[in-house]
């Protein structure tokens, strides 16, 4: 072996120097990330409303508890459960069959394009909570909405109690407000991925006499398929384990119509301080962080069958 090829040996304080670099983040994710999941993970065993000096360990009943044992709170689990349910199944629905046709629309435009697209990227970079506020002030029942029904005609539409106060219409306006600030982060996708989309296969396509609608189904949307499995992924996570909008518009009511699994985990640790019920916030949260495993793991493995 010549000198030439001979490996460079670093010298002793260069290694020195690099784990000194790299232990003050290992510190903190040690104590920000592997702690606190053990603590959570021992906290779902125990009984503990956050002032007591000392846990109770009762084992796998808080898991009983929610599931089925406690007349008390697994009711509201099963009723946040259902609510959940029907969320995951529209709002990743409907935020594919809105935001790709937005993307296709965006991508044919030739004039204005750059503003569209800020002007539909809007409700991403606007402030949450100012929106949901929002929201709230035009679904009153003496708010925009309401009034728009009226001056077009349409009063047996109207809401006296408002969209978020009636029972029947709450949580499908909860999910149009969640599609709505989904949409944005679905759209940029699938314009990224129509944009890499080779145009000889759509020129090719039109030369054969494929019609607009004709590329789009059998060209553009198996080239984008991809991008719907990170769509609907991520719809169904914050679907599963989001409730910053159902504590903001509603805190779960009317009653529990609009009450959903993260929601109730957020109740559970937060607005029962007397109450010994940060263990079952736990043991439902650990059980939401097992539900989002199992959905990516299926979705994962359906979408490459479909590829």
């Amino acid at each position: 072996m010549t000198v030439a090829s001979q490996p460079k040996r670093r010298a002793p304080g260069e290694a020195v120097w690099g784990y000194a670099f790299v232990l003050p983040a290992i510190g903190l994710f040690l104590v920000m990330g592997v702690y606190t999941i053990v603590y959570g993970f021992s906290l779902s065993f125990a009984t503990w409303n956050g002032f007591q000096p000392h846990w109770i360990w009762v084992g796998l009943q808080n898991y009983a508890d929610l599931l089925w044992a406690s007349p008390r709170y697994a009711p509201r689990v099963h009723q946040a459960a259902l609510n959940t349910f029907w969320v995951m199944l529209a709002v990743p629905v409907l935020t594919v069959v809105v935001s790709f046709p937005l993307a296709v629309l965006l991508n044919s435009v030739r004039r204005l394009r750059t503003l569209l697209r800020s002007v539909y990227f809007v409700p991403q970079v606007t402030a949450g909570i100012a929106v949901y506020f929002a929201w709230q002030y035009v679904l009153q029942p003496d708010g925009a909405v309401n009034a728009l029904l009226g001056a077009l005609g349409l009063g047996s539409l109207r809401q006296p109690q408002g969209f978020l106060g009636n029972p029947d219409t709450a949580l499908p306006t909860l999910i149009v407000i969640t599609v709505w600030s989904a949409v944005p982060v679905a759209m940029m996708l699938y314009l990224a991925g129509l944009q890499a989309v080779d145009p000889a296969l759509t020129e090719a396509a039109q030369i054969d006499g494929a019609g607009p609608w004709r590329v789009t189904r059998d060209i553009v949307w198996p080239l984008v398929r991809p991008i719907t499995a990170i769509v609907v992924l991520l719809s169904l996570r914050d679907s599963l384990q989001g409730f910053q909008t159902f504590l903001i518009m509603t805190n779960g009511g009317p009653g529990n119509h609009t009450n959903v699994l993260g929601l109730e985990t957020y109740r559970l640790a937060f607005l029962s301080q007397l109450d010994p019920t940060l263990g079952l916030s736990s043991a439902l949260g650990w059980m939401l962080f097992v539900a989002a495993l199992v959905l990516a793991a299926v979705n994962l493995r359906v979408m490459r069958r479909a590829t």
